[in-house]
């Protein structure tokens, strides 16, 4: 789950330390596990020296670009988005800021470029505003954090597409939550 700080009706969106962790040891495990290829491949004292030496120079380009793109998340304490709630409530971002009211679709996407997932916010004027994760929200953290915070001060017709995406029979077995019908 995403660290959030609630100030009265601030919220401050943080990724969580397990996702942290996860993070730095895949960007930077798989980088260490590559170089340990190629020494292990100079050596030659193998009859997969040459794999070795191949996979390790094949894939190190890539978790270099993989783990370069995901260093800004990497900064303690990085908010990576504001939730001001009520009904004149809004998004807050380095991208800009975007009242609720004025989400007509949101929705959590990977970037094929660099693998990082980013929450995209589509409003009714027509404009795309995208927030980087850093992949340090996992999707039931996204799910719940829209579904707590967003959904409730959403118009009508946004919450019938916000319920065609999310899966509270998952969200109630795997995390334990449940949509409290009293904010709606």
């Amino acid at each position: 789950m995403s660290k959030n700080k609630i100030e009265k009706e601030v919220i401050n969106i943080k990724g969580s330390k397990f996702m942290y962790v996860w993070m730095l040891l895949a960007t930077l495990g798989f980088l260490i596990g590559c170089c340990i290829l190629i020494i292990n491949g100079l050596k030659f004292d193998s009859s997969y020296s040459l794999l070795y030496l191949g996979g390790g120079i094949i894939f190190t380009p890539f978790y270099l670009y993989i783990t370069l793109w995901s260093l800004p998340g990497f900064i303690p304490g990085k908010i990576l988005l504001t939730i001001i709630r009520g009904e004149n409530g809004s998004i807050k971002s380095k991208k800009g800021k975007v009242n609720i009211k004025n989400i007509r679709n949101i929705d959590l996407v990977r970037n094929p470029f660099n693998l990082i997932n980013d929450i995209v916010i589509e409003t009714f004027d027509n404009r795309f505003i995208k927030i980087r994760t850093y992949n340090l929200i996992n999707d039931l953290a996204y799910q719940m954090m829209v579904d707590q915070y967003i959904y409730p001060y959403m118009t009508e017709n946004s919450r019938k597409v916000w319920d065609r995406k999310v899966d509270l029979v998952r969200l109630k077995e795997v995390a334990r939550y449940e949509r409290a019908e009293q904010n709606l």
